[in-house]
């Protein structure tokens, strides 16, 4: 039986979600994006394990801080963008994908540690 999944974002990629909506009605580049972020999500809720898993040792501590993850999962997107998100059990009935950040490479390189 596969379990229902239910997407929450996190503050910080709400703000980022919602201003991809208000520069999508002036701009090709944000409105390709927000479709292909609105597809992924719908994926995500297809096949949870979507995304590229990240090595638990990997995974930024600012994340393990903030957000106390077991997992972190990454998606790319055109444009160099990411979408980082981590899958709990909310409940015994349903999994929460939760979206931490949808960042572009510049920002994704900083939090990894790349340079």
């Amino acid at each position: 039986m596969n379990k229902p999944v239910k997407i929450a974002f996190s503050p910080d990629a709400l703000k980022t979600y919602v201003a991809l909506l208000e520069k999508a009605r002036t701009s090709k580049q944000e409105r390709a994006l927000r479709r292909v972020i609105d597809a992924k999500i719908e994926l995500i809720k297809a096949n949870p394990r979507y995304g590229n898993p990240v090595a638990k040792y990997l995974i930024p501590k600012v994340y393990w801080l903030k957000y106390r993850i077991p997992n972190l999962y990454r998606i790319h997107l055109p444009f160099y963008w990411r979408m980082l998100y981590s899958l709990t059990q909310s409940n015994e009935v349903e999994i929460l994908g939760f979206i931490l950040e949808i960042i572009d490479h510049k920002e994704y390189d900083k939090r990894f540690g790349y340079r």
